[in-house]
This record gives C-alpha cells, structure tokens and sequence, in this order.
C-alpha cells in the first residue's frame, strides 16, 4: 500500500473515533488570547532555584502542531502559526478526563490549547495544557524532516505543503509582500494614484506577445487578456490623471522558463511631464530603497554574484555594448549572423533578420546574460517599439531603456510617443508587417488610442517593472518558480502526484 494511501486510512479511523465518542474534528472559532507571538510574550521569567514560581498567567492559543514528543503519561507538542511557535505539554495527571484525546493527535493538525503558561525547566516557553479542542483534523501526511519538503516537483505543485513545511519559503512570500506593499507606499508618495484598468481588452497592445484568447457569448466578441495596461494607463493622462499606477497581473501565451510564467505581476507607472530619464530615477531609487529597508543592504546574493543596487545605475547604449561585449560589428549584418553562429544560437530566422531585430537578437541572447550588475541599455532602434517616441538627434534610434540586472530584464521604458498621426501611422505599419503573424492584430488598429492621443496627451514617461523578477533578485532566487506561489505547470493526475509525494516522502525517512 502507498504510504499516502496508509497514512491516510489511519487518520480516518481516528476521525471516526473522535466522532464516535462525539467530539467533532472540524471544530469552531476558538477563544483566543492573540497568535502565538502575543502569548509567548507574556510569559514571565522562571524564578531561581529556590525562589517561589510567580503567579501563573492563563492563556489560550491555536495553530498547526509540528512535532510530537509522546513520553507516556506526557506529551509534548510543538504548535506553530504564522507569528511563530510554541510549546504544549499534555499531562495525564493534569487532564485525567482529556489525555486520552492525545493518542488522536498527529502532526499536521490544528488545535487550540490552554492553560498555564510558564517556562519548562530547559527553559522552553510552554503552554501546560488542561485542555486542548481540535480545530482540524489532518488526513495527509506532512513531511516531518527538520530539512522540510525538498522535493521541487511537490513544493511548485502542493505550495500548501512547501508552506506548511518551509520556513524559508514562508518568509520567502512574506517578503514578496512587503516588496509590494513598499513598491506602492514609494509611488503613493510620489503622487502616483493607483487605477485599476481592464484585464479583458478587445484590441491587446503595450507588448510583442502572443495572447490568450476568449469568447464573450453576451456580445459575440473575441477578447484578450491583456499583455500589458499601457494603452489604457496612458489614456488616463489624457483625462488629467497626470501620475498613474497599476499592480497589474499580465498574461502572454507563451514559453515557460526560469524567468518566463505565462501570468506574471507587473507595476507600471506613467508621468506627464517627464521622460525616460525620470524613469532612470525612479527605479534605481525604488530598487535601492527596498532592498535597504527590508534587507538592510544594497549588496545582494544572487546566484554565485554580489550584486548592487545602490544608485546611481550606470547608463550603456546598446551599440557599444554589443561591440565590447559581443564582439561583432552593430553597424554590420553579417558580422551580428556570423557572431550568433559562433555561439551556437543561428537559426534559421536569424538568416533573414532585419538589422534591428538581428541587434536585439544579439543583445538579448549574448550581451544580456551576461550584465549582472544593475545597467540602464539605452538607444534601442525605433522600429522595435510602436509606442515609444523617437529620439530628437536620430530618428532611428528611441527614448527607451532596458534595465537588465542579473542577467535578465527587470524593467522597461520609454519616453511616450504623444503624435497622433505618427502614432497612427505607426499602428498601421506594423499591423501590415505582421499580417499573418500568431501575434498580430491582423488589419486592426487601436482607433480608440488614436482619439485619446488626438485629444492631446502631455509629454510623460512610462515604465514597466517586473514584480516576480525584483522579488526573485531581492530574494537571491534565480527561478521564476520560487517567488510565485502557483506558477503554471504541465498538467498531471492525481495518481502522478500521490506517486511523487510518496517517492518524497519515502527519501525522507
């Protein structure tokens, strides 16, 4: 028999007998006394040997029990919730009528305790129990190692064990929150109002990517989750709305890797009055900010590296880094074909490239992995971005910057293309382009964002930031997968899984 399948049976016969002598295993909303952290710190000192105890304090606390240390006629319990965790001792002589409710207990379990709580003889913070109420029964096993679940298949696809079970995945997404609580607290000191924009757009924009699409039977319409709120953050600067934000969830039907997620968390901001190099500002005080306030550091650990963040970023144009870096010629097609062959990465697209997208293929597959400290990559060739206004001295090149950190893009921006008639012309270039392409629009153009422009929007700056990525760094974790909590994965049975927890567990034993 699988050890699931044991295991499981067991704690169902323990159910049925709590039941049987009517006690329910799913129990109600206990009485408490604060969590775990607000108990263990009303705990007074053990006197010295000799002195009197001080008088008790009485309390009540819940949470998940961790460990259990049965002793015979005593038992200990380790239970834990989020704040922390503390210790439980059930004693035979001291609960005569309950102990027996002991032998149902198994790690996993919730359960409120109460009673005296004073400090055991070693010293440990303890809840001395007379008497405990179980709030839920746990039917699978959690793995018991103190080295928690190691197994990456299990941790991504039950993130509710990796949870129960890892310290540091824990503290991992707690941090991830207080990332994003800092992101908007930067922003909304700054002036920046928070907007909420559609996720379902019948025209998606902002971004070359493919779509997901889907069907809305009321109207009889296609529509698109969006890859991208630019368009319609932009339009709120036509409204007045001179400074905009939107923790935003995106969705790009496309591969999966360690920095890719087909849904992905993205702040994207836009300024009137500003440009690019206001963005440059923003994002290394931002990041540099954070990383300060909740690591204590700007150096961070990612990857075998010592990264940075601390301001100012250095500025790089995309030319010269392709030539220091990539060692081929920018200005020269066959050099850039003849360089991506060296390294392995020709295709045959990468035969009939045009020069701008033969550069940032060589940027992105050659030069990019390789800038670990924080780099803002500047003038990037127009033609690559629709949206992006076009630099006053060269008309090829764009107001925009990469910045790449640790090897991958963190952000993107540019100074925002305000001309309507360009915008236009713009649109309908590139949906004759990529006629017949998966990720085009086909003949569609954004008439919509044409009129907003055509009603006048201020000169601003936009950026984009990828949330998962500025965790994954600040977290010193170099794949997507460990700072989403349910990332996407290739679909499996339920036996598939129940397999793979059992091979799990069966290592840890």
């Amino acid at each position: 028999m699988a050890n699931i399948e044991r295991i499981r049976e067991e704690r169902m016969a323990k159910l049925t007998a709590l039941r049987r002598v009517g006690i329910e295993p799913y129990g109600d909303k206990p009485a408490l006394d604060g969590d775990i952290a607000t108990v263990r710190a009303r705990c007074p000192e053990r006197p010295e040997d000799g002195q009197p105890m001080t008088e008790s304090i009485l309390v009540a606390a819940a949470g998940r029990i961790t460990a259990i240390r049965d002793m015979g006629k005593s038992v200990w319990l380790d239970l834990r919730d989020r704040s922390g965790q503390i210790q439980v001792n059930l004693l035979q002589k001291r609960m005569p009528d309950r102990f027996q409710l002991a032998k149902f207990l198994d790690v996993g379990d919730f359960i409120s305790a109460s009673g005296k709580l004073q400090k055991s003889r070693t010293g440990e913070i303890t809840i001395f129990a007379d008497g405990i109420v179980f709030l839920a029964k746990s039917l699978e096993p959690l793995p018991e190692k103190f080295k928690g679940l190691r197994d990456k298949e299990i941790r991504f696809r039950r993130r509710y064990l990796d949870l129960a079970v890892n310290k540091d995945s824990r503290e991992r997404f707690i941090l991830r929150s207080r990332i994003i609580g800092h992101v908007r607290g930067y922003l909304d000191r700054r002036g920046f109002l928070e907007v909420e924009t559609p996720m379902l757009q019948p025209i998606y924009g902002g971004a070359a990517a493919r779509p997901f699409t889907t069907h809305h039977n009321a109207l009889d319409m296609n529509l698109y989750l969006r890859i991208s709120p630019e368009t319609y953050l932009k339009r709120l600067l036509v409204g007045g709305l001179d400074r905009v934000y939107e923790l935003n969830r995106n969705f790009r039907n496309e591969g999966i890797d360690t920095a890719h997620n087909p849904e992905f968390t993205m702040v994207e901001l836009y300024q009137a009055y500003a440009d690019f190099t206001d963005m440059m500002a923003i994002l290394e005080d931002l990041v540099s900010e954070i990383a300060l306030a909740l690591l204590g550091t700007t150096a961070l650990s990612f990857a075998g590296h010592t990264i940075d963040v601390a301001k100012p970023w250095p500025r790089r144009r995309i030319h010269d880094l392709i030539r220091e870096s990539a060692d081929c010629d920018p200005a020269d097609d066959e050099s850039m074909r003849a360089r991506l062959l060296r390294a392995g990465l020709a295709r045959d697209a990468s035969q009939t490239l045009e020069h701008d997208a033969l550069l940032k293929t060589v940027m992105d597959e050659i030069v990019e992995p390789g800038l670990i400290q924080p780099t803002f990559v500047t003038n990037h060739p127009a033609s690559l971005n629709p949206l992006c206004r076009r630099n006053r001295e060269d008309g090829s090149l764009s107001d925009r910057f990469e910045a790449i950190v640790a090897g991958f893009e963190l952000a993107n921006a540019f100074t925002e293309l305000n001309d309507p008639l360009e915008q236009k012309a713009r649109f309908e270039a590139q949906a004759t382009r990529e006629k017949g392409c998966e990720e085009s629009h086909g003949d569609k153009v954004d008439e919509d964002y044409v009129s907003a422009l055509e009603v006048g929007m201020p000169p601003a700056g936009g950026m984009g930031v990828g949330i998962d990525r500025l965790v994954m760094l600040l977290a010193g974790q170099p794949s997507i997968r460990e700072v989403v909590l349910f990332p996407t994965l290739r679909p499996k049975t339920q036996e598939e899984v129940e397999t793979t927890m059992d091979e799990a567990l069966a290592g840890e034993e």
